[in-house]
């Protein structure tokens, strides 16, 4: 891996930003999978405005070196759960750790324990990812095409 990893808060005015890495991000995925109506590159600027300005929620950059590679949002849940949705590195970065580094960096500022999250069943590498940081099948499972079904995970 080339630099350090920090996660920094993302000021709300930097939403849109945060929305153009996003997209980009996913695009690959709602290409592959077609899912218009769950995939995080279909939400529109005001909707992640609208989550990053949740009192529940907390969206950070990914950054290497001090350059945004990615981001991830932490929601705090009524049951006292952290939820990850979404975590997401640019295609250049990825394979290099990061994520990983992302989600240790999540877990030391709110805790190790109480995580759910939801990934994609066909996407091997984010299950093994998420396997290998301690995240356990929860045996819940949503279809949500023909092409690709959500899974979920706890910590």
């Amino acid at each position: 891996m080339k630099g350090e990893i920090q996660l920094e808060r993302v000021p709300l005015e930097e939403a849109e930003q945060l929305w153009q890495m996003q997209k980009t991000a996913f695009s690959e995925l709602l290409e592959k999978y077609q899912d218009t109506d769950t995939n995080p590159a279909c939400e529109t600027p005001e909707r992640v405005r609208e989550k990053a300005a949740q009192p529940d929620s907390a969206f950070y950059w990914i950054k290497q070196d001090g350059e945004p590679v990615g981001g991830i949002r932490v929601v705090l849940r009524e049951n006292e759960s952290k939820r990850i949705s979404p975590l997401f590195v640019l295609p250049q970065y990825r394979n290099k750790g990061i994520a990983q580094q992302a989600i240790r960096l999540a877990e030391e500022l709110y805790g190790n324990e109480g995580w759910e999250l939801g990934t994609i069943l066909q996407e091997k590498g984010n299950c093994h990812l998420y396997e290998k940081m301690g995240y356990r099948l929860t045996g819940e499972t949503l279809e949500i095409n023909d092409k690709m079904t959500l899974i979920f995970y706890k910590k």
